[in-house]
């Protein structure tokens, strides 16, 4: 059966994490008493994080319940004149995941969807590029724990959770510092449980949701992958 493990607030609009580190700790604080993880051999665990403010989330879960890490590399897919409005997203492997209420609403045609699919995949590409070289993504049979710095629209978390499904873990667990509840509702579909610490009505961005927000670098990423940086 699904469980969904949701923080009941009041006012939580108003609620907000100091930066990725203090999201990072809480959610880990939770997945350690969490009985989704607690019931499974935890040492089968690992922690996937989306590039990029969800590998510092990751990193931090994943040296708290002392599991493997890695990223999962995932792009959403933008719309015309308005990039920050997911239409879909796509992963490395070409899996995706695309939200044809808007597709449909915006009129957009098959040849701008995969203008934009090989355009977010050359980022990926690239990014996969920069990062080290070891990924090797044995998944199967394992609890893989998929997190981000928060979800707006939840079209990556999504292509990620439906890439994963395709190396047959045994369980899954979407977990977020943040995420609004309509998509959290989505969510449920695509996990074996989902774990959001805040849970608003309404989500204009994961920013909101943060006192400080920094955006963070490829080189970031790559330091933390190879251990040379923790936060």
């Amino acid at each position: 059966m699904m469980k969904v493990l949701k923080k009941k607030e009041t006012n939580v609009d108003r609620l907000k994490f100091r930066d990725r580190v203090q999201a990072g700790n809480i959610l880990a604080e939770r997945l350690s008493t969490s009985p989704s993880l607690n019931s499974r051999d935890r040492s089968q665990a690992l922690v996937l994080g989306i590039p990029r403010g969800g590998v510092i989330i990751a990193d931090i879960v994943a040296r708290k319940l002392s599991t493997d890490f890695d990223v999962a590399l995932g792009r959403k897919l933008g719309a015309p004149e308005n990039p920050e409005l997911a239409i879909g997203a796509i992963m490395e492997d070409g899996t995706t995941y695309m939200n044809e209420y808007l597709i449909k609403a915006l009129k957009l045609s098959e040849d701008y969807q995969e203008r934009e699919k090989a355009k977010q995949l050359a980022v990926i590409k690239h990014r996969s590029a920069l990062y080290p070289k070891n990924r090797q993504y044995r998944l199967r049979d394992r609890i893989v724990i998929l997190t981000d710095d928060g979800i707006a629209t939840g079209a990556t978390i999504i292509a990620a959770a439906r890439w994963i499904r395709k190396h047959s873990p045994n369980y899954l667990i979407i977990a977020v510092p943040v995420a609004p509840l309509q998509t959290v509702d989505i969510l449920q579909q695509e996990a074996d449980a989902v774990d959001v610490i805040l849970s608003p009505e309404a989500l204009n961005s994961v920013g909101q949701f943060y006192e400080n927000f920094e955006p963070i670098t490829d080189d970031q990423v790559r330091e933390i992958l190879i251990g040379e940086t923790h936060f």
